[in-house]
């Protein structure tokens, strides 16, 4: 059985930066996609960062590109969210997922695995 595990929310200021962490169990991710995903209240899923395999290709969507910086250590099993510049729109659960593919993808419904979450809360 596949678990992941977020870890490194809080809270924090407007301006500060913050690193995520999720670790991956009962399964060795170097063969898939990674993802990271933010949920606010009253707002759908949305994802802010994806690596492929091999971590030569990255996606961001707009509201977070040059801010925050996924990165993954597939010998340990660890992918990592580095958020700088926080906002207080950032402020969400922000959650860890595993997907069947390789390549990035970016539909939530192409992830199988996912984590439970770690909250952020940016206040200004």
């Amino acid at each position: 059985q596949v678990h992941l595990v977020e870890s490194g929310g809080g809270s924090m200021q407007t301006g500060d930066s913050l690193r995520l962490s999720c670790a991956v169990s009962g399964r060795n991710i170097s063969n898939n996609c990674m993802g990271w995903f933010r949920q606010a209240p009253g707002k759908e899923r949305e994802i802010v960062a994806a690596v492929n395999w091999n971590s030569y290709r990255t996606y961001y969507p707009d509201s977070v590109k040059g801010r925050f910086t996924i990165s993954r250590d597939n010998a340990e099993n660890v992918v990592f969210l580095q958020m700088n510049r926080l906002k207080p729109e950032d402020t969400a659960k922000y959650y860890c997922a595993l997907s069947r593919y390789r390549e990035v993808v970016t539909s939530s419904q192409l992830y199988d695995d996912w984590g439970q979450g770690t909250q952020v809360t940016v206040s200004s």
